[in-house]
């Protein structure tokens, strides 16, 4: 847990520290976020405040993981006559989720790139988006399916996933296949960066809801790693069968971090906005984050504000095609609830709510799967 911990911290607290600096830079590099004409006429006056701050905290995290490496490192391998079994290296599973991360981060970078230079809110096509996200959610797909490689030390060879669906654990019936595994993959990958891109509309909504999910996440992988089939002395029947849950926790511990540490510079008024590079980016390890711990069907009550948020959009689009009529005042559901005269923090701060109940529960369903079998 102390890898865990310092990871955090030093995620939180590089991000507080670079955070400024990088925003004063994109003022002077000009790289202003252009707004949307037709959306809320309040957002007009956010003209020119600093994007791609998704660079900073992605930066921040893979830092940190680095660092909850290197105490992983000096921490001794046995207490008490007990072993301890520890990544003293980056791993398979590290690889899958930071590579997920920067990998997704990246093709948001390259539509804020492209925003700001031709000054305009239209980046790059919703087609090549979702074809640089498949892109990289192949790749790193692949990787955690195919790639089978020693856990740590030991001569056991496991690959990060399987071709089951999970929900706590994995669901035994619900055979994929690898390469269906590999398709599952892309398709989660895109809908959650899309659905945390949606979501980032208002100042801190995406970033306060992102942390939640990455502190349940983090909560998840110290728990299957103090039940870890692959530990010390794992109970049959309890254990969690996850390669390399401490990396799970280490990584999502860091990312909560640098949210925390982001969110003090994008809440109202927010002095520098992530942008696609950094949605992109956090979608993109959220889905690698339930992939690695064995939580795919759990991700969208984790996420359940991502989701609602999605689905607002879909309902609008639809609606619209279907019928010419518009459901909500405007959608993303966020832009609706302005336009009803909602305030931004109002809006916010309840959202916010929504996201910490979806996190609740789905940490209810985590424990009470485990209370379940214990019992």
């Amino acid at each position: 847990m102390r890898a865990v911990i310092v990871a955090a911290f030093v995620a939180f607290a590089l991000t507080m520290a670079l955070t400024p600096l990088a925003a004063k830079l994109f003022r002077r590099l000009k790289a202003g976020q252009p707004i949307r004409s037709d959306g809320p006429q309040t957002h007009l006056a956010k003209a020119g405040t600093p994007a791609m701050g998704g660079v900073v905290f992605i930066f921040t995290t893979v830092l940190a993981y680095v660092a909850g490496h290197l105490v992983l490192m000096a921490l001794p391998e046995q207490v008490n006559g007990v072993t301890f079994n520890r990544p003293t290296g980056f791993t398979a599973t590290g690889i899958v989720l930071i590579g997920l991360f920067v990998a997704c981060g990246f093709v948001g970078f390259i539509d804020d790139w492209i925003k700001i230079r031709k000054k305009h809110s239209g980046g790059i096509s919703g087609r090549m988006k979702i074809l640089g996200l498949s892109i990289a959610a192949a790749v790193f797909g692949l990787i955690a399916v195919y790639y089978t490689g020693s856990i740590h030390t030991d001569e056991i060879s496991e690959t990060v996933a399987t071709p089951y669906l999970s929900f706590t654990r994995e669901v035994e019936w619900l055979n994929v296949t690898k390469i269906g595994m590999v398709i599952v993959i892309i398709f989660l990958v895109n809908a959650t960066a899309n659905g945390v891109n949606l979501t980032d509309g208002l100042d801190g909504l995406a970033t306060g809801a992102s942390m939640m999910a990455f502190l349940a996440y983090m909560i998840i992988g110290f728990w299957e790693y103090r039940h870890w089939c692959g530990g010390a002395q794992p109970a049959a029947n309890l254990c969690y069968d996850v390669r390399d849950p401490l990396e799970i926790a280490l990584v999502a511990g860091a990312a909560a971090g640098a949210m925390f540490g982001f969110l003090w510079w994008n809440t109202s008024p927010a002095q520098i906005f992530m942008g696609d590079s950094g949605a992109l980016g956090l979608g993109g390890l959220l889905a690698g984050l339930a992939l690695t711990s064995k939580t795919i069907l759990l991700l969208p009550i984790i996420g359940a504000l991502f989701v609602i948020i999605t689905c607002s959009s879909i309902i609008q689009y639809t609606s619209f095609k279907l019928t010419g009529r518009r459901v909500f005042r405007m959608a993303p559901l966020q832009h609706h609830f302005e336009l009803a005269g909602w305030s931004e923090v109002n809006i916010v701060v309840r959202f916010w709510i929504i996201a910490g109940i979806g996190v609740a529960i789905a940490l209810g369903f985590f424990f009470a799967d485990f209370l379940r079998i214990a019992g």
